[in-house]
């Protein structure tokens, strides 16, 4: 039996979270927007550019949801190649090469993942534990694509 004012204070909790996520996800876009301003390679600024607009529609599902919008998800399975998972990251900085930025994108998209799979396991709802399993799976996503790439261009065989 729930007590008076419990489901108030489970819906203030929840929307503490979203904002958490949502702050999370302009951070991701803000940080993939200033590493395109450190790189010259105009293909791995579009990467970087298309990783930026996926995590602003990253934003606007949280924002949907806050607003009491629906998680209309499906199952999304991603492989981790798990390339970036024992490679250390350095924090970004102006003598940043390609290689450096996409380790360092590629972790930061693992803390991403574990964020909201710890959000999708304490969730109290099923349409918010699907959307943010849906979350961890397009972050998942991103990483795959980060070491996709990062195998293409550095990890040639001779």
């Amino acid at each position: 039996m729930r007590t008076p004012g419990k489901k108030q204070s489970d819906a203030s909790s929840f929307r503490e979270v979203i904002a958490i996520a949502i702050k999370r996800e302009e951070d991701a876009a803000t940080g993939y927007q200033d590493m395109m301003k450190t790189v010259r390679d105009r293909g791995a600024r579009a990467f970087l550019s298309e990783l930026r607009d996926e995590e602003q529609r990253h934003k606007k599902l949280l924002q949907d949801l806050a607003r009491g919008g629906s998680a209309d998800v499906g199952a999304v399975m991603v492989p981790d190649l798990g390339l970036s998972d024992f490679l250390v990251d350095e924090p970004p900085g102006a003598d940043m090469g390609y290689q450096d930025i996409l380790i360092f994108a590629a972790r930061k998209e693992q803390k991403a993942i574990e964020f909201y799979t710890i959000l999708a396991a304490k969730a109290a709802g099923s349409d918010e534990r699907k959307l943010f399993k849906l979350l961890a799976a397009k972050e998942m996503d991103h990483k795959l694509r980060l070491e996709t790439e990062y195998e293409s261009r550095f990890l040639v065989e001779d």
